[in-house]
């Protein structure tokens, strides 16, 4: 099978999609349950949002001794 579309031999690397992925953010959500004979043990549910900090958007925390 070959793909011969516009993004086929485009090369991306690891830092350039981070780079991209932080600019817009990323969301990310899960469900994680450890059951055993149909009773469930222990249940993880996470949600993050990640995305990077700069002056256009405030932190979300104070800023110290300013």
């Amino acid at each position: 099978m070959t793909d011969d579309g516009p993004l086929a031999r485009r090369r991306l690397s690891l830092v350039d999609l981070l780079d991209r992925l932080l600019a817009g953010g990323v969301v990310v959500t899960g469900d994680l349950t450890l059951r055993i004979a149909d009773v469930d043990l222990v249940r993880i549910d996470l949600h993050a949002l990640i995305s990077s900090v700069d002056d256009r958007v405030p932190a979300p925390w104070e800023e110290v001794g300013a």
